[in-house]
């Protein structure tokens, strides 16, 4: 063989080395991964499945939830273990935000809570305001002998954070009341507590999304004796992204691009349409839309007022350059 089919042979050779070397690597390689970490809330409901099923038919990347209350949820993006954060208690949020932990929020949903209890209503909350509800509850609790009354789940998460604010609202101390004989708390997520307070005919607050699946599936007998629209029962929900420049090893590209297509029309639908046809209402309320348009009202309004950081969804300071999430 001479010299110029010899230095042919190695080309083709190696050509073919390089090619069947990438096929292998494309074939092999490992599916980028985008961890979220979430309230129990959305996850029990089955939402997140969907949306999981939804936006890996379209993206190159395995979803993986990771569903805490929120008050962990937050802990765990600012120890490393999330790229995308998807919670519902503002007040416990924004200062994740401003310390620069999270950038690029955006509000994706709303619902409310509700407070339910045993159909017989022995505290006779049905048609009260929420203030009103629990205050009856609290004297019926401490006139009952041995009997829990109220369940919490006492989890830091954006339900609990919520359920002690109606507690404040209505002039009483969570801490103070927690300890009376008619009072328990879980420990745990939203479904486990329903169960609790359902085994023990007692009363729970509960995000609406999840009381309705747990309702439906027949896990739960109990009542939605008090529910919105109100707004001290407003429930809002946003995703994040953690801060790549605050904390190591996240993907922040691939976050970027799942918090786009949740606010897009494909991902605002998938929110709407969850659960239309097993309920007599939706569970969620997809929000992009509805804040551009300054409707409906008065939830608009309330989201405003609950929800909006220094009077804006996200304050500029906070998007990370990121303007086009916001256009």
């Amino acid at each position: 063989m001479k010299a110029w089919q010899k230095t042919l042979v190695a080309a083709i050779m190696a050509t073919v080395v390089v090619i069947v070397g990438t096929m292998a690597y494309l074939e092999f390689s490992p599916t980028p991964r985008l961890t979220i970490s979430t309230t129990t809330s959305l996850y029990d409901t089955g939402l997140l499945d969907q949306i999981k099923t939804q936006y890996e038919a379209t993206h190159k990347v395995a979803i993986n939830f990771s569903p805490q209350g929120t008050g962990i949820a937050l802990a765990n993006a600012a120890a490393g273990e999330a790229d995308v954060v998807l919670v519902h208690a503002p007040s416990s949020e924004y200062p994740y935000l401003a310390n620069g932990t999270l950038v690029c929020r955006r509000i994706i949903a709303w619902n409310y809570f509700a407070i339910v209890g045993p159909s017989s209503d022995p505290a006779n909350i049905a048609g009260k305001n929420a203030t009103d509800a629990l205050k009856s509850i609290l004297v019926y609790g401490r006139n009952q002998t041995g009997k829990i009354v109220w369940v919490s789940r006492n989890d830091a998460s954006g339900t609990y954070t919520k359920e002690v604010s109606l507690w404040k609202s209505g002039g009483y101390n969570w801490t103070t009341i927690s300890k009376e004989s008619w009072f328990t708390s879980t420990g745990q997520g939203m479904g486990a507590t329903l169960q609790v307070a359902n085994e023990k005919n007692a009363y729970t607050l509960s995000d609406l999304g999840t009381y309705l699946e747990y309702s439906r599936s027949g896990a739960i007998s109990l009542v939605a004796q008090v529910k919105g629209p109100d707004y001290s029962l407003l429930n809002v929900y946003s995703v994040y992204a953690v801060n790549p420049q605050k904390v190591s090893n996240v993907g922040f590209s691939q976050a970027i691009a799942f918090i786009k297509w949740l606010v897009s029309d494909a991902g605002q639908q998938v929110i709407n349409n969850y659960g239309t046809g097993n309920y007599s209402q939706q569970l969620f309320y997809g929000a992009v839309q509805p804040l551009k348009n300054n409707g409906p009202q008065p939830d608009v309004s309330w989201i405003q007022k609950y929800a909006f950081f220094n009077g804006t969804e996200c304050p500029t300071q906070y998007q990370d350059d990121h303007s086009e999430l916001y256009s």
